[in-house]
């Protein structure tokens, strides 16, 4: 490529002029230097393409020079210009990274084929780095979309998740935002425990659903006033197996249906559907517990009215160990009561108490 700029490092002036007479008829640009502190100094001012040194010069050999020049441009290709007897110096420069060498006297044909092919060289290098760089930038942009589409995708899953949760309250009117509190309670115990983000919006999705599966129970059990008949609660248990059934099918709701399969097994083994004891049951469905009986006891039900915070966090202790993982309860002792009190009074939309993905 004609116009590039070239650095020519000689001590001899005759052998300067004559190389940039040549290289300038052929349309290139050319600056002069005595030796090499000054083609170095030249160098960080004016950024040349092509850099052709002498090896033996005053203040800075070429050797040195081209060891500097490596540090601030690995890429500029140098040519070094030798004498005859300097043959060997000049094959140790191409192993410390020269591109090319020239011996004294040169043919200006030969000249002309070693500049062309450095130039050459450094404008495949230049357009490789740009080509990795715009492809690098595509990338970066690519992904960004994708993390928008999967967010936007979360979204709507989570919207989704909201109108079911309203079905339910449709059919189960006496328990009314439990959903979304007991949701919120199992979040924020969740991330106390370290639980990662892709694995909390599982657990969050399991504590939403959990009583999806009362959609198949008859509403003459569902909503009977009074206690429950041996077969009636018979009936009652099998919300669980139902409502995994459902959602297992679902992609997105796969690891939430395991939740909503053992969201009333107990620590000691005593729960149900299949009495599952101890970390044998998922740590979400271990969390949701204690959740699950917060909400119940803090909130007004139709016999009787919300019990105090202080008196839901003596039942939980007590219980840990049997009903409860003890490590979930301690994690739930070390938060404050306004905290639970006020996402009790006041949450809506539990996802979004969730962590945001960056993008």
């Amino acid at each position: 490529m004609l116009n590039e700029r070239i650095l020519i490092a000689d001590d001899e002036e005759a052998i300067r002029e004559v190389i940039s007479t040549l290289l300038e008829a052929k349309g290139y640009q050319c600056d002069i230097a005595p030796n090499g502190q000054v083609a170095l100094e030249h160098f960080k001012k004016e950024l040349p393409s092509l850099v052709l040194s002498d090896i033996v010069m005053p203040e800075m050999d070429g050797l040195k020079l081209l060891a500097r020049l490596r540090e601030l441009d690995p890429d500029v290709p140098v040519i070094m210009v030798t004498a005859m007897h300097d043959i060997a110096i000049a094959l140790e420069a191409i192993r410390n990274g020269a591109y090319d060498y020239i011996l004294k006297p040169f043919e200006k044909d030969q000249l002309y084929m070693s500049v062309g092919r450095a130039l050459e060289h450094r404008r495949l290098v230049m357009e490789n780095r740009s080509y990795q760089s715009d492809l690098e930038q595509l990338v970066a942009e690519r992904t960004q979309q994708l993390s928008l589409a999967l967010r936007d995708l979360e979204q709507s899953y989570d919207h989704t998740l909201e109108a079911l949760g309203g079905a339910l309250d449709a059919k189960d009117a006496e328990t009314e935002g439990h959903c979304q509190r007991v949701t919120a309670f199992t979040i924020r115990m969740a991330e106390a425990m370290g639980v990662d983000k892709v694995a909390l919006r599982h657990i969050a999705r399991g504590a939403f659903l959990h009583d999806i599966g009362k959609m198949g129970i008859p509403d003459s059990i569902l909503r009977k006033p009074g206690p429950l008949t041996a077969d009636e609660r018979t009936v009652m248990r099998r919300h669980c197996d139902i409502g995994f059934d459902v959602l297992k099918r679902i992609p997105f709701l796969k690891e939430a249906a395991e939740i909503v399969l053992t969201h009333q097994e107990c620590y000691d083994g005593t729960g149900y559907p299949q009495g599952l004891k101890g970390e044998d049951i998922p740590v979400g469905s271990r969390i949701f517990a204690v959740a699950d009986t917060l909400d119940a006891m803090i909130s007004d039900r139709p016999y009787r009215k919300a019990l105090p915070i202080s008196v839901a966090r003596e039942e939980i202790r007590k219980n840990a160990g049997t009903q409860f993982d003890p490590r979930v309860v301690a994690v739930f002792l070390s938060v404050p009561d306004r905290i639970w009190q006020d996402l009790h009074d006041n949450t809506v939309n539990p996802f979004q108490l969730m962590p945001q993905e960056r993008v």
